[in-house]
């Protein structure tokens, strides 16, 4: 397959074209020529208005549902979703039916995905069912091709056991995820303990919740040693302690949502479920903090946490709906309301290697591995742009600004 990108705006402060404007073409999926002015060869042309190109994106938390919640998304639905969003790459949650959590089930995933644009990496389950009891079959994972091991939006109450995960995983180099939240305080609470709960009268979930956990899972990781990574941070005192281990030198990384850093818990006026997400949306001085964190590169990725609930288990009462939003339609244009494309560029693509996983540069020579956009032009995130099976999605009627118009990799092509 031929292609010639014309015009196209470099985004890649590793790449010698970085902020230039340049033609690219591409060959057999490998980037051949790249300079102001080339001849099309028989390639298949693409102009795009005002294109941007970059190194292609990496989710680091993508919940699909397949196996066993087909209703909610399909591994090929959702990754041809992925592709249409500017994602070459997803790391896939295991929250499935059953729970990824052995060789068997790393392995299926892995099958399904074998022919899309969009790669696949399995998250394996750090505990059996994910239930917090038993550890699961880490290493054999990890051979099947596992990038991480964590459960899902699932606290780890004993603190030995990840104690032992961190001291086992250091034999294969394995990256261990932990979710923060402390059931016990949480309770019953469903919204941001505040001023917005106690005026809609929703039961609150403290940010000392998610706190007290990160603090607790940094003085283990300080104590064995190991990688650990905290995604989704939701408060400004998380990101004071995840500077704070940095500082000290601790292998520890984290992410955090497009939906916490658009979005806060005013959204909850109208007490649509749309907004009830794990960790709950926070105040606006909250979200300002994690901007901040993206900023000073104390957070090292930004997420969709893209999560799928089929509308029996969303529309419903706000107490009992479940948590969750999908978002990678709508993550590059709703970041690019709140931060620089050059920023937004560098936090969908750090996490390949947090994760350990393939990175390309733009440059003659290397593997075609690219998102094609721009970040002008606005627009309202409508029902038309949903793209997933499940429609749960906390952006809609939201101002967006920018486009994905597709990406490459695997020497396909796919655009909007």
């Amino acid at each position: 397959m031929k292609i010639l990108l014309r015009a196209a705006t470099i985004i890649d402060a590793k790449s010698p074209f970085h902020n230039q404007t340049m033609d690219v073409f591409i060959q057999d999926g490998v980037i051949q020529k790249i300079a102001s002015s080339l001849q099309n060869d028989g390639a298949q042309e693409i102009q795009c208005p005002q294109l941007h190109l970059s190194s292609g994106w990496f989710d680091s938390s993508v919940s699909l549902g397949e196996p066993g919640f087909e209703d909610r998304e399909t591994i090929s639905n959702g990754l041809s979703v992925a592709a249409k969003s500017g994602f070459t790459a997803i790391a896939l949650q295991p929250n499935s039916n059953p729970v990824i959590d052995n060789q068997a089930q790393v392995n299926f995933v892995v099958n399904k995905a074998k022919t899309s644009l969009t790669d696949l990496y399995p998250i394996g389950a750090l505990t059996v069912g994910s239930e917090g009891k038993d550890m699961a079959e880490l290493f054999d994972m990890k051979k099947a091709g596992a990038i991480a091991f964590g459960d899902y939006n699932k606290s780890l109450d004993n603190a030995n056991l990840l104690k032992i995960a961190l001291q086992y995983t250091q034999d294969f180099d394995g990256l261990v995820i932990t979710f923060a939240q402390d059931e016990k305080i949480k309770g019953n609470g469903v919204a941001n303990e505040g001023v917005a709960s106690t005026r809609l009268g929703l039961k609150g979930i403290p940010a000392l919740a998610e706190e007290l956990h990160i603090a607790r899972n940094l003085f283990l990781l300080e104590y064995t040693g190991g990688k650990l990574h905290i995604p989704t941070l939701s408060t400004s005192k998380s990101v004071a302690l995840i500077k704070e281990a940095k500082n000290k030198g601790l292998a520890v990384s984290c992410s955090v949502s497009v939906h916490h850093l658009v979005l806060n818990e005013d959204q909850l006026d109208s007490f649509d479920t749309r907004y009830k997400v794990s960790p709950p949306l926070r105040s606006e001085v909250d979200r300002k903090a994690l901007l901040e964190g993206i900023l000073d590169g104390t957070i090292d990725m930004i997420t969709s946490d893209h999560n799928p609930i089929d509308i029996e288990h969303k529309k419903m009462e706000f107490d009992g709906a479940k948590n969750g939003t999908i978002g990678l339609e709508s993550a590059f244009g709703a970041l690019s309301t709140v931060l620089p494309t050059a920023v937004i560029i560098e936090k969908l693509t750090a996490g390949k290697t947090t994760f350990g996983i393939p990175s390309y540069t733009i440059n003659e020579g290397e593997p075609a591995n690219l998102t094609l956009f721009t970040p002008f032009g606005e627009s309202i995130f409508t029902k038309e742009n949903i793209l997933s099976k499940s429609k749960n999605t906390a952006f809609l009627g939201q101002k967006l600004q920018g486009k994905v118009y597709g990406c490459i990799n695997q020497n396909q092509l796919i655009l909007n």
